[in-house]
């Protein structure tokens, strides 16, 4: 199956529907020629809006530290943003709630599978991490962070969430 076809079947996926609050709304980026892969979390609240990944200060924040615009990250041909979980999973107690476990196990290996060309996968946050990174030594997302010298020659780039409500970790790391 093409990548397209993967993609056009994962947009129109409906299996997490019962729990969400709002209808799925499944938002990817993917490419067969893009060499970047950001692996986030899921999107959050005004990505579901607007249907576009990183629409927030999320996505500001990530494309500062990439040093890149709109126009470049926007690029499929250059980069495929897979979030964990495709669809905003709703709020919770202290942010938004962890990303759909259904949404995985039916894509994501068929959809990396369809991206030959990736060279780098940015891989952030802890979900990204366990999926991306599963025998790490390291225990903590903070470790893994810190090591990330380790994983960059083989093409993993580990990194938290560029999320707004990361200030007060990454004002101590």
């Amino acid at each position: 199956m093409s990548l397209a076809d993967i993609v056009t079947e994962a947009r129109a996926c409906t299996v997490c529907a019962t729990h969400l609050a709002h209808s799925p709304r499944p938002i990817m980026q993917a490419s067969t020629t893009a060499r970047i892969l950001i692996a986030g979390q899921a999107p959050g609240r005004k990505v579901q809006e607007s249907g576009i990944p990183f629409d927030d200060a999320s996505g500001n924040r990530l494309r500062d530290w990439m040093g890149i615009d709109k126009t470049v990250f926007y690029d499929p041909s250059k980069i495929s943003i897979l979030p964990m979980g495709f669809c905003y999973p709703g709020t919770g107690k202290s942010g938004d709630l962890p990303p759909r476990p259904e949404c995985s196990p039916l894509w994501r290996t068929q959809l990396l599978a369809a991206m030959p060309d990736i060279q780098l996968t940015l891989v952030i946050g802890q979900y990204a991490l366990a999926w991306h990174m599963p025998n790490r030594p390291e225990r903590t997302l903070t470790e893994t962070v810190k090591n990330w010298r380790d994983y960059a020659v083989g093409g993993l780039l580990p990194l938290p969430h560029p999320s707004p409500r990361n200030n007060i970790w990454m004002a101590k790391n």
